[in-house]
Order: C-alpha cells, then structure tokens, then sequence
C-alpha cells in the first residue's frame, strides 16, 4: 500500500490526473509483488519473513524517497471530483456517504459482483482456490501450479497498491511516510471472516471504515479524541471481530506451503 500510494501520489502530482495515478499505484504494487513471488512462490521460501521483510523494503524506500524528493514539506493534491448518484444521494445519513464519491468507488463497488462471478463460475476461480487446497490435485490434472500462484500474488500486489493509491490521492490527498501504519493487515483479517466470499468482504471492509469514521464524527460534534486513540480503533475493532467471529475465520489448507513437484 505504502509503495502504492507514493507512486500514485507522484504521478498525480506531476501529471495531475488521478486516474494515472490510480493507475501507477497498481504498477507499483505489482512491481512490488515480484519480490513475493521469487522469494515465496518460486524459491519457496516462508512468507512471514519475506513478508515482513518486504513491509520494512516498503517503509524504508518511500520514506527516504519522499525526504528526497521533497524535503520536509508535503504537497497536496487536488480535490478528486465526487459523483452524486440521482435519487439514491438524497437518502438520509446513506446517500452522501454511499452514493456521492468519486467514480472509483462505484467501480470498486461493481468489482465485487465480478470477482464473485469469476471466483464462484469460471475455471479461473476454480484453479484459484485449488492451488490454495490441494496444490497436488491441481498439479495431477496438468494445471501449473507455481504459474497461477504467481499470477495470483502478481494481481493481490497490483491491488494492493491500488489500496494506497485510493487512500493517497482519493482519501489523503497528501503523501505522508509511514501513513498506512499496518492497515492493510486488517484486509488479512476481513478475508479470514469473510470466508472466500466477496459480498462478505465488502460488508466487513465498510464495517471497518465505520470504525475509524465514528472518531471523525465524534470529532465533529465537540469530543476530543485522542489521536493515538484513533489510531487504535481499527485495530481494537479487528480484535473484537476474532473474538465474536473466530469460529467462522477461514485460510485455505495450503496457505503458505510452498508446492514443488519433486516433492510429491
């Protein structure tokens, strides 16, 4: 998120057109991803450490390129154009938060119908969640295994940096080092909950956006709030989540267990 969301802030910047900097975001996060895939998919190394390792890549090169680039100030972009949605925007409390956003948002919301489609209908999806259970099965039928994990974390990577993107230059509007502070871990979260179904990452990714918006509007109407609190509360609401929800939590049986044919 965090190489993401600097590529797409730079290229917003400079160009000032967000869509190519929505764009950049998801090349960075794809270049990003290549690491992932050498490492973990190929070399079959452990994903934690790589992981970890390319989280501290992430934080330690655009943070130093943000000091380079622009010292200690922190330009900003443009306000991104929201689209009212007629009708459906007057909805009381739901319309000015649901259907007046950018153009983005309404294409995200429509991404989730087409990922269910494909997930749950097409041989695409199909392959997807069996090298994520029984690689061997897979590998049996003809089917590369190491290609499609690759092309997977390749798309998740592009995604990703897609993530930092929205929040950069749609969300922020400003680039600042370290912004994410672990964020994307609560998508790991959602889609244990979630369970392999997008509509159910979609309402826990909303529910989650809830949580951190009530310390604005508690803001807004005269509470101090403060900022480490704020900071807090996603975390806090995904530690209450495993507890309510724990027993649904989900990871498929061959997650992080590298495949390699000779080993069969």
């Amino acid at each position: 998120m965090l190489t993401g969301g600097y590529a797409g802030f730079v290229i917003a910047l400079y160009s000032q057109q967000y869509w190519l900097g929505l764009v950049a975001s998801v090349g960075a996060g794809a270049f990003l991803a290549v690491i992932v895939v050498w490492f973990c998919v190929r070399m079959g190394l452990d994903q934690i450490v790589v992981g970890i390792g390319v989280l501290i890549l992430a934080e330690g090169i655009t943070s130093v390129l943000q000091r380079a680039q622009f010292g200690t100030t922190y330009p900003r972009l443009g306000q991104v154009v929201s689209v009212k949605i007629p009708l459906l925007s007057s909805i009381p409390v739901l319309g000015s938060s649901l259907f007046t956003q950018p153009l983005i948002v309404y294409i995200g919301f429509a991404m989730i119908g087409v990922l269910h489609w494909v997930l749950k209908s097409t041989n695409i999806g199909l392959n997807l969640r069996a090298v994520g259970e029984k690689p061997e099965a897979v590998d049996v039928a003809g089917i590369n295994v190491t290609a499609i994990r690759s092309y997977a974390v390749l798309v998740t990577g592009g995604l990703a940096g897609l993530g930092g993107g929205y929040m950069v230059i749609v969300g922020a509007g400003i680039f600042v080092p370290f912004m994410t502070k672990g964020i994307g871990f609560i998508a790991i979260v959602v889609a244990m909950l979630a369970r392999g179904k997008a509509i159910w990452v979609l309402i826990g990714s909303l529910l989650f956006g809830m949580s951190v918006s009530l310390t604005t509007s508690l803001q807004l109407i005269g509470v101090e709030v403060p900022q480490d609190v704020v900071n807090m509360i996603p975390f806090i609401a995904v530690m209450l989540a495993l507890v309510a929800f724990a027993r649904r939590a989900y990871l498929p049986a061959a997650l992080a267990q590298p495949y390699r044919r000779e080993s069969k």
